[in-house]
């Protein structure tokens, strides 16, 4: 499995609807060569589900997988010079122009199998976006196609007819509700266990906003204090010490 935010302890992965579709969206992508869409706002849980359902396909023998991230606005030529770099672990020389690059690509893409995971997908352009369509409607191709992207993400993707028309698989993530907390709360970490649910929820409201980041962060911090103190639970001084450390509200 993926990595828990700052390596918590104790902390179990929760089965949520979303993080169970996010297999499964992935699955479906490989098997028909299709492409899809996770998006959400951030700290709801979608990059460690990707990551988790990436894993699960390399533990099945699924196919390779090329993943590319933006931290900017990326021109079409940046992608495409990116992609390459990916699938060849060579950069593409300067010299050749996009059309050369792009018919490397389609080669390259024609086998083995793969699936492409453009992550931070809402930075993309119209042409950017043309691109990849590009390489994956061409006969010759044979990979998934997966866009993972934050607030905006769809917004972005479906203004663009020719790949709206072609989203095989969608799957939106959002923050957890003020009735999902207590359970998921109770099964995420020991220290949490036998907790009030209007406690549960009002570190909800005060900090966690229903956001599985949010709540790593507190429990990280909480579960410390809890070992400091030899406590095995939380209670209302740890949530207080907590949130006062993370900037939070008070508990009263």
């Amino acid at each position: 499995m993926p990595r828990h935010f700052a390596d918590l302890t104790g902390a179990a992965t929760l089965p949520t609807g979303t993080f169970q579709l996010a297999h499964r969206i992935v699955d479906d992508l490989v098997k028909n060569n299709a492409t899809g869409v996770i998006h959400g706002p951030a700290g709801t849980g979608k990059t460690y589900a990707v990551e988790s359902a990436l894993e699960d396909q390399a533990a099945r023998g699924g196919p390779a997988v090329c993943s590319l991230s933006f931290t900017a606005r990326p021109t079409m030529r940046l992608v495409a010079d990116h992609l390459l770099a990916a699938l060849t672990g060579i950069a593409a020389p300067k010299s050749r122009n996009r059309f050369h690059i792009t018919n490397r690509l389609l080669d390259l893409l024609s086998h083995p199998k793969r699936l492409v995971v453009v992550d931070e997908a809402q930075r993309l352009n119209s042409d950017c976006i043309e691109l990849l369509r590009h390489l994956h409607d061409d006969p010759k191709t044979k990979f998934a196609l997966l866009y993972v992207g934050g607030d905006g993400c769809w917004e972005v993707l479906s203004r663009e007819p020719m790949l709206r028309s072609r989203v095989f698989r969608r799957l939106p993530f959002r923050p957890l509700t003020p009735q999902e907390i207590p359970t998921l709360m109770r099964d995420y970490h020991p220290i949490y266990t036998g907790a009030d649910d209007a406690l549960l929820r009002q570190i909800d409201e005060l900090y966690g906003q229903g956001t599985m980041r949010d709540w790593a962060a507190f429990t990280h911090t909480a579960a410390g204090l809890c070992q400091a103190a030899g406590r095995p639970r939380i209670d209302t001084e740890v949530i207080d010490n907590a949130l006062t450390l993370l900037g939070g509200g008070v508990y009263a």
